[in-house]
């Protein structure tokens, strides 16, 4: 049996960090702040982390404590458009960054990015400013 992602990149501590570094820069931005209340900031990050174990092959604690993880219907609430996909990303990023390669090598930094990059594209849920609506054929 192979190892998995999850156990190749240092397993909980690394994605602690992952989550850890994205939340503090969450907590100051224009754009994503607002989407989050105030008062869970620790459970936000919580289940990013989660998330991101059990994704790479690890604890199936985001499963155990939210059901499956159903990521569109749990973000339709909230007002995703093109920036703020791409502000995830950013800091997002950066996060990522703040790992160096010897945790997570640039194969399987590449492998992160790569989902990361097809999920925020996944919950866009609002028009770019500017797009005409789409017509009844």
């Amino acid at each position: 049996m192979s190892e998995s992602l999850y156990d190749a990149v240092g397993g909980d501590a690394t994605f602690t960090r992952l989550a850890a570094g994205f939340y503090a820069q969450v907590r100051t931005d224009d754009i994503l702040g607002p989407m989050y209340p105030e008062d869970d900031w620790e459970g936000a990050e919580n289940r990013l982390k989660w998330f991101l174990a059990q994704y790479w092959g690890g604890p199936t604690t985001f499963n155990e404590q939210r059901g499956a993880p159903m990521l569109r219907r749990r973000h339709h609430e909230f007002p995703v458009d093109r920036a703020a996909a791409i502000r995830w990303l950013d800091l997002m990023e950066n996060s990522l960054a703040q790992i160096d390669e010897e945790t997570i090598p640039p194969a399987h930094r590449h492998a992160i990015w790569d989902h990361m990059q097809r999920v925020a594209a996944m919950l866009i849920n609002q028009p770019d400013p500017g797009t005409p609506p789409a017509r009844a054929h």
